[in-house]
């Protein structure tokens, strides 16, 4: 190994050592230094592994960030996610499964899934976390109801 190679691995040592470096965009910016530095994947791969212990990346991570400075990439920042964007847990779909229970509280999850167009669990978890109802003798009742509500609900 060359006297930088070593220099940065005393360094990364001294550092981990210190602070813990055991931060995922810390580990990018040491597999950028080594590719700049003109090692290899594996060389790379070698030192991450030296340097951090069992904290390091593994190699299934190291090999693709290596990869994507060669290509040309110059930040260390992980890409945004892609997929379907949260919009079930929206306010307005709260509303929406409120609404249709408010309308007939003897609805299956099913139904009101089916009805709003969200799946079964994501239903679920507005029904029992959003709107805090439970099912009761198969009707969806908030889960604390005041003195005059239950009164009202023993009369009905």
């Amino acid at each position: 190994m060359c006297d930088a190679t070593l220099a940065f691995i005393k360094r990364c040592n001294v550092l981990s050592a210190i602070i813990e470096m055991v931060d995922f965009r810390e580990q990018c910016a040491c597999i950028k230094f080594c590719f700049k530095l003109g090692n290899t994947a594996i060389e790379c791969y070698e030192m991450l592994k030296i340097a951090f212990g069992e904290q390091a990346m593994g190699h299934s991570q190291t090999f693709p960030w290596f990869s994507r400075f060669k290509a040309g990439r110059t930040s260390i920042d992980d890409d945004e996610c892609s997929g379907r964007p949260v919009s079930s847990s929206m306010p307005e779909m709260i509303e929406r499964v409120h609404q249709i229970i408010r309308e007939d509280h003897r609805c299956t999850i099913d139904e009101v899934s089916m009805l709003v167009g969200i799946s079964h669990g994501t239903c679920h978890k507005i029904l029992t976390d959003n709107l805090k109802m439970r099912r009761v003798a198969s009707k969806f009742v908030p889960r604390l109801l005041s003195v005059d509500q239950k009164q009202q609900r023993l009369d009905v």
